[in-house]
């Protein structure tokens, strides 16, 4: 009898110790917020008057949404860059090389295609690209 009052015991002081420590894995250290406590992000105005930063880390012209512009995809040295309708300011360095789309729609990138919006050309190269 005096066997199975220890192995109660020792089952016990086990199962006491493993509650103990699955409490304390649970318990956050350190934090003085809750985890289900949101904090407010503040709001940033944007500014669409000054230029943007771009990966490339140049400066392009931002386009503002719902403009009715066109945009001209073309090639130039072997990459693909997204020109604004007046031709000369460039909206988007693409770094997508001409090399990865078929032949035929190589020569119509080198005369260059007209897309009414930017979508309309991240879904064209996607559709190449991907």
């Amino acid at each position: 009898m005096k066997r199975y009052s220890i192995c109660t015991v020792l089952v016990l002081v086990t199962a006491v110790v493993c509650f103990a420590a699955g409490f304390l894995a649970k318990k956050p250290y350190g934090r003085e917020e809750s985890m289900t406590e949101t904090r407010a992000i503040p709001e940033t105005e944007e500014t669409a008057s000054q230029p943007q930063p771009v990966v490339n880390q140049r400066e392009v012209e931002p386009v503002t949404a719902g403009a009715e512009e066109e945009f001209y995809l073309v090639s130039e040295t072997g990459y693909l860059l997204v020109f604004a309708q007046d031709r000369s300011t460039i909206c988007l360095h693409t770094h997508i090389p001409i090399s990865e789309f078929p032949e035929k729609e190589q020569e119509k990138l080198r005369a260059g295609i007209w897309f009414s919006s930017m979508m309309e050309i991240f879904h064209y190269l996607e559709s190449y690209t991907s």
